[in-house]
């Protein structure tokens, strides 16, 4: 039983040491110690209660001290607990005092909680990067187009991370330089001759201004002729005009239709009387002889002539029809 119980009791102290170096990172604090960095060992069992991890403080510590900054450990934490990269901004100080660029840790801590990259920031300030724009199209006053690309050299500005506008709008802002300075060349040969033309009114234009990048030069990558808009727009023109012309002509035909529909309506409408007029005759004869106001050879020499106008009508046509054949 005492062996049991002494086994128990070891196991027990075992399990204890271990929470206990669990919960309280002696090995951290040992190593802060032996680099310099004055840390209380209450200090880190207080983050452990914070929920916040030692190492992600103590570690970039060591590197801030040994890097000869002044940060204090409470900043540190606070920059932690306010969701940013206590890592990252260590590095960028680090990185901005050996380039000899002014930068406090309140900036830096804005910088990196506003979601910018500041450890980038401090680079590209330092390291200019290229920012290449999409083939941007213009189109000169003689109505062709030229389709230009830009290469646009920044630096990082610290003063104006935050709260500055970012890569998009400085593309947006050369892209319309190009616009503005193709549009106003009376030729897209004098683009094509002077390129340069572009960077200068660009650059002219301060576009650099409420970004946060610094703009150092605008090199035209490439120029190169698109389409003739001022043709093309003029034949859609003429095409226009001519769908209009047939749509009116269109319209004259069918009125004209119309009329010839009418006309022969008339033409029916007339048959119609003439045919009602010559039944008549017979009747107004009828009456007449009846009366005594016609008499029987008047009736039959008028008989005689109709039949004789008839022949002859008959005899005149067989001749035009022989005319024809021959």
């Amino acid at each position: 039983m005492d062996l049991v119980f002494t086994l128990a009791i070891a196991i027990g102290i075992i399990i204890l040491l271990m929470l206990f170096f669990t919960f309280v990172p002696i090995g951290l604090w040992i190593t802060a110690f032996f680099a310099g960095v004055k840390v209380k060992i209450t200090t880190l069992i207080g983050m452990r209660l914070r929920r916040v991890v030692p190492s992600r403080i103590i570690n970039p510590m060591i590197k801030a001290t040994k890097a000869g900054l002044d940060i204090n450990i409470d900043d540190l934490e606070s920059h932690y607990l306010a969701g940013g990269n206590v890592n990252t901004l260590v590095d960028a100080l680090i990185a901005a005092q050996r380039a000899n660029i002014p930068l406090v840790f309140e900036r830096a801590a804005a910088i990196d909680l506003a979601g910018r990259n500041v450890l980038e920031a401090v680079q590209v300030s330092v390291n200019p990067k290229v920012i290449e724009t999409p083939q941007i199209a213009a189109v000169a006053k003689n109505g062709i187009e030229v389709v230009a690309r830009a290469r646009v050299t920044v630096r990082a500005n610290i003063e104006r991370l935050v709260g500055g506008a970012g890569e998009e709008t400085i593309i947006a802002r050369v892209g319309e330089g190009i616009v503005t300075t193709v549009g106003s060349a009376n030729s897209h040969k004098d683009v094509l001759e002077n390129p340069d033309s572009i960077s200068k009114t660009v650059l002219g234009k301060g576009l650099d201004a409420g970004t946060a990048f610094e703009i150092l030069s605008i090199d035209i990558a490439d120029v190169d002729v698109g389409r003739n808009i001022g043709a093309k727009l003029q034949m859609e023109q003429a095409e226009a005009d001519k769908k209009i012309a047939q749509a009116k002509a269109e319209e004259r035909r069918a009125m004209a239709v119309a009329r010839e529909q009418e006309m022969r309506a008339e033409v029916q409408s007339m048959n119609a009387k003439l045919v009602e007029a010559e039944a008549q005759v017979p009747l107004a004869l009828a009456q007449a002889l009846k009366e005594g106001n016609l008499g029987v050879m008047d009736y039959y020499n008028m008989k005689n002539i109709l039949a004789d106008t008839d022949m002859r009508d008959s005899i005149s046509k067989v001749a035009d029809e022989e005319n024809e054949t021959k």
